[in-house]
């Protein structure tokens, strides 16, 4: 049952983008007038679940902003990397990376979560910022598979 809950949550992720899979559009407002933006089972769902998870779980502080905001001198994230992990520069955000190892993560138990919260649909967001890939990327080692967890989460 579990298998044809996650199945079912990826179906719901996948179908919107192949919709209009045999449409061809034209960088016109013409053209993409025509594309069915937002499908009736879409309309009809009231509510879904995105969520942000990467590298930036593992200082766990504010937000998936901490790449960025760590370095900012004189605010709340900057001070909270000094006093856990020493200046920016020596411990960068690079270093977190092998601290990433999805250990507790099982995709079933997330897509039965999500169920039981009522979303009809749910998705992950496969790279923020921060440019990690949660999937086994063939055009960045800065993935998912090749560090941190050493798998493909997507």
């Amino acid at each position: 049952m579990k298998s044809l809950r996650i199945l079912t949550i990826l179906s719901l992720i996948a179908v919107p983008g192949f919709l209009n899979a045999g449409q061809t559009y034209k960088p016109t407002e013409e053209s993409l007038s025509k594309h069915e933006a937002i499908p009736e089972w879409m309309q009809d769902a009231k509510m879904g679940i995105y969520f942000h998870w990467g590298v930036y779980a593992v200082p766990a502080y504010g937000d998936e902003w901490y790449p960025r905001r760590m370095h900012e001198k004189g605010g709340d994230f900057y001070q909270h990397h000094i006093d856990n992990y020493g200046d920016p520069g020596d411990f960068g955000y690079h270093n977190f990376v092998p601290f990433f190892k999805a250990e507790n993560f099982d995709p079933v138990e997330w897509a039965d979560l999500f169920l039981d919260a009522g979303a009809k649909f749910a998705g992950p967001v496969a790279e923020h910022h921060d440019g990690f890939s949660m999937w086994d990327s063939d055009v960045t080692p800065w993935n998912a598979k090749d560090m941190g967890p050493k798998r493909d989460v997507m």
